[in-house]
């Protein structure tokens, strides 16, 4: 799988470090999302490991009665980060200008990114990545919605249908010898579209895609 160049534009492409620049201290996704995100990974997530954090922000949905030998956390914004209580330690980088993690291999047992994968403009060499890092039999879980920075996400998620966008993270874990064959946990909203984009409580779908390193 390869993007083409087109596909990985953004409307605004001005430095993200100046899109992220000021914190944002709130949840981009609905009580429910969250709910079903923090029952994914109380439910795949396992005691005394080690956690990357990938993209993240202020908090990391992980379930409050699991300890983690070590949380690693990244993002773009180091106030959100600092705010983090879930984060033994974090680091901020620009994926999209070097997507290449200052992380030993094979020294995590989960990778998580929760609603930020559409703003990756090089899906192919970050998944590399989260491969490079992962210890065998560990698993990644990339989950999302349909909310995004309409301005800051490429090209082929926004004209992307949310099934289409699905196909895409799979296709992205495709791209990466080594991963198993991607699992795909889905949740779509009932409510109205008008409904969903006003943010009406439970309008948010959920779907999350996982694969182990083999």
């Amino acid at each position: 799988m390869q993007l083409r160049p087109n596909q990985r534009l953004k409307l605004d492409e001005t430095d993200d470090k100046l899109f992220y620049a000021y914190p944002r201290f709130v949840t981009h996704v609905d009580e429910g999302f969250i709910q079903q995100l923090t029952d994914l990974y109380r439910d795949r997530l396992k005691p005394n490991t080690r956690i990357f954090d990938m993209m993240s922000s202020w908090v990391s949905h992980l379930p409050e009665e699991i300890e983690f030998s070590h949380v690693e956390g990244h993002g773009l914004n180091a106030e959100e980060l600092a705010r983090n209580a879930r984060l033994n330690h974090y680091f901020v980088q620009n994926l999209n200008e070097n997507p290449q993690l200052p992380l030993p291999d094979e020294d995590f047992d989960a990778v998580l990114n929760c609603v930020s994968v559409q703003y990756v403009q090089y899906p192919e060499a970050v998944f590399s990545e989260i491969y490079r890092i992962l210890k065998p039999g560990g698993v990644a879980i990339i989950s999302f919605s349909n909310r995004m920075f309409f301005e800051k996400a490429i090209q082929a998620w926004r004209e992307a249908s949310e099934a289409h966008r699905v196909e895409l993270v799979k296709q992205y874990f495709a791209s990466v010898p080594g991963f198993t064959t991607a699992e795909v946990i889905a949740q779509k909203s009932t409510l109205p579209h008008f409904l969903q984009w006003l943010g009406a409580a439970g309008g948010d779908p959920f779907y999350a895609v996982i694969a182990y390193r083999n």
